[in-house]
């Protein structure tokens, strides 16, 4: 099978300085056992992708395919993981636990005087970014398009040092790369100000000038920018630009957030899912059944499948599955506002995959129901799961991919 040659696409989830106006490149019912522990008391460092684990000592090596974080990180990429458009269409939940994660962050500081350290030299990658209403529109339409890569370098050790913005259409496209000349005013805040930009497209052999008159844009091409978080592993930053604009940054992404990252962009899908996947740790039907149970929103499938709206339904081909106590499962989706379809079946553990029955329907209109006769069988085999990321093979024979959209409160 070709995975990747379809997608059902919902939205998944810089500006160097942000200054005043230069150009910008631009996841229920009754629980079906206690809730497992994944050690998220652990004071130290952790190792991803999940399971999470604990490292002896904050010293311990990594593992081969793993990154390292503090449980503060953790809980930042944990919150990061399915917010979509780098924050853009975040819900106001997300926002919170975003918000919060970075001001503990912040708290606890990091890497003291960041700017003078040489961890924060190099190609960063922008995972998420506040959206004030003062971003000019350019900014907006590079930043929180999610099928675009947005990176920042910064470079201050050098005989020109310079912090830029680089938008990254596709590897076949080409970038768009945002230069300023920076100075460092202490340890905290880099000054910089816009000189020059241009185009790097794969089919020409030279640069396409982006046409902005920095010069003529005098104060307006000027702002700073402050790294209130550096990790000591040189990995997560979090900076604030002059304009009230709050950046996340990674110079490593760990493998789920580059399967988010690869959906977007709709590049390298197979080859970061199939990375995630022999990264996955067994577990017992107990574990696999309690990270079922919630809300999980279809955000990729490995192929188009024809069918009618509600068999689509009820085979899980569109918007969110919802797995329910007592082996319940439904299927939900949105047809246009006010009206929704939802099918309803049942979940049965069979050696080494799921039995799933749908047996009715119905279409949803406000409060009132129009019964449907919805008949469909089919085996779902769990390839990959953890707390946030699930990989399935299901009908037929196509794989899925879903983020948690929901969980049940654990008492």
């Amino acid at each position: 099978m070709a995975v990747g040659a379809a997608r059902l696409r919902l939205p998944v989830g810089l500006y160097a300085g942000d200054a005043a106006s230069p150009p910008a490149p631009p996841c229920c019912g009754r629980r079906w056992r206690p809730p497992l522990s994944f050690g998220h008391s652990c004071p130290r460092k952790r190792l991803l992708p999940l399971p999470l684990s604990c490292s002896a000592a904050v010293g311990a090596p990594e593992r081969e395919g793993e990154l390292a974080f503090t449980d503060l990180e953790v809980r930042l990429i944990e919150g990061l993981l399915g917010v979509q458009g780098r924050g853009r269409s975040a819900t106001s939940q997300q926002l919170k636990e975003v918000d919060q994660a970075v001001k503990d962050l912040e708290h606890v500081k990091g890497v003291p005087e960041p700017t003078s350290s040489s961890l924060i030299e190099g190609r960063w990658q922008l995972i998420f970014t506040t959206r004030p209403g003062t971003a000019s529109p350019i900014q907006r339409t590079f930043v929180g398009f999610d099928g675009f890569l947005v990176f920042q370098e910064v470079y201050l050790r050098s005989g020109d040092p310079r912090v830029s913005n680089i938008v990254r259409f596709s590897d076949a496209v080409g970038e768009l790369k945002v230069e300023a000349e920076a100075t460092i005013k202490d340890g905290v805040r880099i000054l910089f100000r816009f000189d020059r930009a241009a185009f790097s497209f794969k089919a020409l052999p030279f640069k396409v000038p982006y046409p902005v008159p920095f010069r003529l844009l005098g104060d307006e091409a000027k702002g700073w920018l402050d790294t209130t978080y550096l990790s000591q592993t040189g990995n997560i930053r979090i900076s604030r630009g002059n304009k009230g604009t709050t950046f996340v940054l990674q110079k490593r992404t760990e493998p789920r957030q580059r399967l988010l990252s690869a959906i977007s962009t709709g590049d390298g899908v197979k080859e970061a899912m199939d990375e995630l996947i022999s990264l996955s740790s067994r577990r017992t039907s107990e574990e696999e059944e309690a990270l079922l149970e919630g809300e999980w929103q279809l955000l990729w499938a490995s192929q188009m499948i024809e069918e009618s709206l509600p068999e689509a339904a009820a085979a899980g081909l569109k918007g969110l599955q919802i797995f329910r106590g007592s082996g319940r499962v439904e299927n939900l989706v949105d047809i246009f506002p006010g009206f929704k379809l939802c099918t309803y079946g049942s979940l049965v553990k069979s050696d080494d995959s799921y039995d799933i029955t749908m047996s009715d329907g119905a279409i949803m209109v406000g409060s009132v129901r129009f019964l449907l006769d919805v008949k469909r069988s089919y085996s779902m085999q769990l390839l990959y799961i953890d707390n946030k990321i699930r990989i399935t093979r299901g009908y037929k024979d196509t794989i899925f991919i879903h983020v948690c959209a929901d969980r049940p409160n654990r008492r």
